[in-house]
């Protein structure tokens, strides 16, 4: 009885760490922690009468495009769908918000540089509406 639990601790143990490797082997960009002084280029896509906006094609293929063109650079993603606003019954301002993340502006800058054009370009596949984008910095 000894010999068959200290077999199963070892098997567990062994399967343990073997998913543990997993997991640190398919860590993406988006497990990285969120640091005071990082850029956040916040893209807006506000709501309104006539706008469409194809949450699929954008979360599928926009993104994930967006990731592989500023890899280098991008840190972090994080997107958000409007669901509602703040007064009970009133529709959500945004469509949705995206966050990219990067180290400094200059790493934001430089990589649009390279793939603005590529990235804009896709725009129409997705949606009609202009966005609002700011740049801030992680304050807390």
């Amino acid at each position: 009885m000894k010999k068959n639990l200290i077999r199963m601790f070892t098997g567990l143990i062994m399967l343990l760490s073997t998913v543990n490797a997993m997991a640190q082997q398919n860590k993406s960009t988006d497990d990285q922690a969120i640091k005071k002084g990082m850029i956040k280029v916040t893209i807006l896509y506000p709501s309104g009468e006539g706008k469409k906006f194809d949450m699929d094609y954008y979360s599928n293929k926009h993104i994930p495009m967006l990731k592989s063109l500023l890899a280098g650079a991008l840190k972090l993603t994080a997107i958000d769908k409007g669901i509602a606003g703040g007064a009970p019954g009133a529709p959500a301002p945004f469509v949705v918000i995206c966050y990219l993340y990067f180290d400094n502006v200059s790493a934001y800058q430089n990589a649009m540089t390279l793939n603005g054009n590529k990235i804009r370009a896709d725009v129409p596949n997705y949606t009609n509406i202009q966005p609002v984008i700011q740049i801030s910095e992680v304050f807390q």
